[in-house]
């Protein structure tokens, strides 16, 4: 089938969220796991939630084309897809799910063009945003305002995806992106 799938918003919108009910949903959908030069967050862990590679390993495969898309997204903290990962993923004759930040989003779409489906997660308003993060109980005020000034950028990069759903009530947020994945798959 070779197709995928891609959730971007700004962090704390949710994605992850509606990406985890959609992938019990669906049994043919798998996880595409991001690389990542940064230090695991909570409970995160290695070749679940991403592969967490040092710096110097980050860039020696940027140096081997061993990705798809890459970005620094924070100033010494890169983001990735890894080849192998979606040829793992294919190779099982599985849809991939992408769950990114908003600039891979957008590079993700235009590397796999009509084989994709752009799924932008809106927040409802970002004061609920910045709410969600100091709830998370993960990162400093300093890492949230970063992120909450980085929102607004990408907020306005909205339109550059197939789809927009707003997560106010999560429920609804899921049935909007089912119906609108249901459509995709059909095609």
């Amino acid at each position: 089938m070779e197709k995928v799938i891609i959730f971007s918003a700004p962090s704390g919108s949710g994605k992850t969220t509606i990406v985890h009910k959609l992938l019990e949903k669906y049994p043919q959908f798998e996880f595409s796991i991001s690389a990542t030069s940064r230090a695991p967050r909570g409970a995160e862990r290695d070749g679940v939630d991403y592969y967490f590679l040092t710096e110097e390993e980050f860039l020696r495969r940027i140096e081997a084309d061993a990705f798809v898309e890459w970005e620094a997204v924070y100033a010494g903290t890169h983001y990735g897809t890894l080849r192998s990962e979606v040829d793992r993923i294919w190779s099982k004759g599985n849809v991939i799910v992408f769950d990114v930040d908003v600039v891979g989003g957008i590079n993700l779409k235009k590397i796999f063009g009509d084989k994709a489906c752009s799924i932008f997660i809106m927040p409802p308003s970002v004061e609920e945003l910045e709410r969600r993060l100091f709830g998370r109980g993960t990162d400093s005020e300093e890492v949230i305002a970063k992120r909450v000034a980085k929102a607004g950028q990408e907020i306005e990069r909205a339109p550059e995806f197939d789809h927009i759903v707003v997560n106010d009530i999560l429920e609804q947020a899921v049935a909007a992106t089912c119906e609108i994945i249901d459509n995709f798959i059909a095609e």
